[in-house]
């Protein structure tokens, strides 16, 4: 197989987990199987950047947005976070880090997996909810964050408008 077809290849079978993954909430390989198979193609495109095409799942994120819910278009992109899979590339994402804001503090807990969600505050106050999606348009949730008791519904001290990001899950 050359490098054509397998990266074709690649980009058909992410996008088909992706879809049973995100559309359909029926994931049909682990996480780190999926992992495996973007960083493949990642290596792929950055070693031959001729292979990239605007439909490839490395040039988005996540899945499609469903009618179910009306859609929400995020001010800025919510990307992907990056994976790791050795201490050398933690070191190498630790390093980048401290070259771009100094010495940070981290909190490290065990890996989730959860809905990425935006929190949208005005003057301290929610005000909606909206699901990462394809990372520049998501769904409105906010009915449903309305109901998650540790999901707070008044900030004090907040800016005027202020977004956050973070992760629904059931424990």
């Amino acid at each position: 197989m050359d490098l054509i077809q397998k990266a074709a290849q690649l980009r058909r079978e992410i996008e088909k987990h992706n879809h049973s993954y995100y559309d359909l909430d029926s994931p049909t390989i682990s996480d780190f199987e999926s992992d495996a198979l973007m960083r493949e193609l990642k290596t792929l495109a950055r070693e031959h950047p001729a292979l990239i095409t605007p439909d490839s799942p490395t040039q988005h994120v996540g899945g499609t947005a469903q009618s179910t819910f009306a859609p929400v278009r995020h001010e800025v992109p919510l990307e992907s976070l990056n994976d790791v899979f050795s201490l050398d590339e933690v070191r190498e994402f630790t390093e980048k880090v401290s070259q771009t804001v100094g010495e940070p503090e981290y909190v490290v807990e065990p890996k989730i997996d959860g809905l990425s969600v935006a929190l949208e505050y005005e003057n301290g106050r929610f005000v909606r909810g909206a699901t990462r999606g394809d990372g520049v348009t998501g769904e409105d949730v906010s009915e449903n964050i309305r109901t998650i008791r540790s999901s707070p519904m008044e900030l004090t001290d907040a800016p005027d408008h202020l977004v956050v990001r973070g992760e629904v899950y059931m424990p």
